[in-house]
């Protein structure tokens, strides 16, 4: 596309900005009330030029123009400058998100959370455990020949499994010292190769100790950590169906089965994690959710500095970027740095 003029970049981003506020088409009398000091006829060139370009387009013959997913991509681009949280903002995303318990329902508490600062729907993602790192494994004697296998993760959820072991407590002792060494800092996944490769060394295989603790914590690891493989929660939904531009009966059909397209969802929110930040997909760089008529706003959290999932809202492409942007970066950095800190006792 050709570069805009300082004059065209003036005009289009008075449109987006005021379709966002409105959800109107936007004609040349708004623009002159916003400041657009050019003549009348002036303006329609220029928006005739815009609509040319691929930038806007003119649902009726009289109405006035609303901006094109283009215009959108632009706006976020080139010209969006995000707007900075207040310390109190910060202060209060953090709380919220260090106050919630780990797991499924803390999932929730924050996209009903974030939902709430955003006004629209907003979506969570905890990826499979495999990728969380291991705090502490612990092995408890419960009848005999069994052993309770206690997985404590990173990120405070806890893990439990049942093992055939004939152990007691002497050896138990020293297996769990010589294991601390070894668990802390590595996912489950890492942790089973790890086994699996040093069960093969000849100085473990010479080294009694050693090799029972790789044993029992090699048969630990087998099958822990499997479900579920990934978490999605979807709250606000009222608040994205309450829109005006999808308050008549076919276009809330298409935003409900937007919605349930998880997978669709997921893949994009994905794409943010890989990006190691905020990342916005506008319209059809969305995919066919609800026919190009949403924006996804996603960013991605941590857990001990491995990307453990991500946050984010989806609304309709005239979104207030500039206030949502900031809200789910803060949100994921929140949590974040909630899950570099020990768990609650």
């Amino acid at each position: 596309m050709t570069p805009l003029s300082p004059r065209k970049k003036q005009i289009l981003y008075a449109i987006v900005s005021e379709f966002v506020a409105t959800g109107e088409p936007v004609g040349s009398r708004t623009l002159s009330k916003r400041g657009i000091d050019l003549s009348p006829a002036t303006i329609r060139n220029e928006l005739a030029d815009l609509e040319e370009a691929g930038l806007l387009r003119q649902p009726h013959t009289s109405a006035g123009r609303v901006p094109t997913d283009g215009a959108f991509r632009v706006f976020v681009d080139a010209l969006m400058e995000l707007r900075q949280l207040t310390v109190e903002e910060h202060a209060k995303i953090r709380h919220h998100v260090e106050e919630v318990e780990p797991g499924l329902q803390g999932l929730r508490e924050t996209g009903k959370f974030l939902a709430e600062l955003t006004g629209t729907a907003a979506i969570v993602v905890a990826t499979r455990s495999d990728a969380l790192t291991l705090k502490h494994l612990r092995f408890i004697r419960t009848v005999p020949g069994e052993l309770l296998a206690v997985f404590v993760m990173s990120d405070g959820t806890v893990q439990n499994r049942f093992i055939p072991v004939e152990i007691d407590e002497l050896e138990l002792h020293r297996i769990h010292n010589l294991l601390d060494d070894v668990i802390e800092g590595r996912t489950l996944g890492d942790l089973r190769a790890f086994f699996a490769e040093r069960m093969g060394a000849e100085r473990v295989l010479r080294d009694a100790l050693r090799k029972r603790a790789y044993e029992i914590a090699g048969a630990a690891m087998e099958g822990a950590g499997g479900a579920p493989v990934v978490d999605v929660v979807i709250e606000g939904r009222h608040k994205l169906l309450q829109r005006p531009e999808f308050s008549q009966g076919s276009e809330m059909h298409k935003i409900v089965a937007a919605l349930d397209e998880e997978t669709q969802i997921v893949a994009l929110l994905d794409a943010a994690a890989a990006a190691r930040g905020t990342a916005i997909f506008v319209g059809k760089e969305a995919g066919d959710l609800a026919d190009g008529q949403l924006a996804i706003v996603g960013a991605s959290y941590a857990v001990q500095h491995r990307v453990h999932g991500s946050v984010g809202v989806i609304g309709p492409t005239r979104m207030d970027y500039p206030s949502v942007v900031p809200l789910v970066t803060a949100t994921a950095h929140a949590m974040s740095e909630a899950r570099t800190k020990p768990p609650k006792e």
